[in-house]
């Protein structure tokens, strides 16, 4: 049985794995879908979605079976418990990539942002892609250190974020009420997708070590 129930624990690590390598490409495609109006690559985000979801609520099934049946604790526990918040964490960074390739495709074949934001999208997306794969590793050898560098992007995204604020509110912004919009929210969903990051980072690190990280890091 207990050799049964260590399979078991490793199979919910992998799953977070791979449901986390879904996400990377998710994202990939969408901020290359939302930069270079790419409605193929829009539609296949989209379409991919489902997958995303399926592979999380098998997952939280897996987690549940195991709470129930083999009642862990100590480390054990912590993983089955982490691995429920960090799905959903998961389920809901693919929900984002599919919004942002939404809103390519709503556009195409007109680009969502004006001219003057497009640089900003672009720095904005690669980090959010740097972000998932670091998250992907993370997931996969909790080396805490990449946990330090995610916060880390993560602030640059912030700033990013802010910059947009001010545009869209600046004397010189001559975007209509729908570009407004969709730039506001495009803007959002990008700083969104490194917050939940950010939160499953923290619970990796508190996995590995067993010690929460200090309130002064981002949620």
């Amino acid at each position: 049985m207990r050799e049964v129930f260590q399979q078991e624990l490793r199979e919910v690590q992998e799953r977070l794995v791979e449901i986390s390598e879904l996400v990377t490409v998710a994202i990939t495609n969408a901020t290359t879908a939302f930069n270079e109006s790419n409605v193929t690559l829009a539609e296949t985000v989209i379409a991919e979605d489902p997958k995303i979801d399926s592979l999380a609520a098998s997952l939280d099934e897996l987690a549940i079976s195991i709470l129930a049946l083999q009642q862990p604790v100590a480390r054990d526990l912590r993983i089955v418990v982490t691995a429920l918040r960090v799905s959903a964490s998961l389920e809901r960074m693919g929900d984002i990539a599919e919004h942002i390739a939404q809103l390519a495709r709503y556009r195409y074949p007109d680009k969502v942002v004006k001219k003057s934001l497009r640089q900003t999208f672009s720095e904005m997306g690669r980090l959010d892609v740097e972000i998932a794969k670091k998250l992907t590793v993370l997931l996969k050898t909790e080396d805490v250190q990449l946990a330090d560098e995610i916060r880390n992007d993560d602030d640059q995204i912030d700033e990013l974020h802010v910059s947009v604020f001010d545009a869209v509110l600046g004397a010189h912004w001559k975007g209509e009420a729908v570009d407004t919009v969709d730039v506001t929210l495009a803007s959002r969903y990008h700083e969104r997708f490194a917050d939940h990051a950010v939160s499953i980072a923290k619970k990796v690190q508190y996995l590995a070590t067993g010690e929460w990280p200090s309130s002064s890091s981002n949620a």
